[in-house]
């Protein structure tokens, strides 16, 4: 994994500014956009563990869940080659291009599937 924080099941990506000398960077996975920065990694760092802190004490504050939902469906565009030969696969494996999906995400993601 390459520019990201990690703190508590929260996810931050980080980018550069050479214009402004600064590293900043935005928690993802949650609906509202809140960002943070600092000068070196470690000011990066407590930045980004501040931000999450105070974002969690703000949605309890509120009565928010803090992370996104996900409903759970997604449209992936991908090579109409690759597509075709998803889809043959499927159903040779007697699986709905849905279920396929799901199991090579699974797979990517090193999760068991459990019945």
């Amino acid at each position: 994994m390459k520019d990201v924080l990690k703190y508590k099941d929260y996810i931050g990506k980080v980018h550069f500014s050479a214009e402004d000398e600064v590293f900043f960077g935005k928690i993802e996975g949650i609906d509202d956009l809140i960002t943070f920065e600092g000068d070196n990694v470690d000011q990066l760092k407590s930045s980004f563990q501040e931000a999450v802190e105070n974002y969690l004490e703000l949605c309890e504050s509120l009565g928010k869940t803090p992370h996104k939902s996900y409903k759970g469906s997604f449209n992936v565009r991908i090579n109409p080659k690759l597509h075709k030969q998803a889809a043959y696969k499927s159903v040779e494996l007697g699986l709905s291009l849905n279920q396929f999906v799901e199991e090579a995400i699974n797979d990517k993601l090193l999760i068991k599937n459990t019945p």
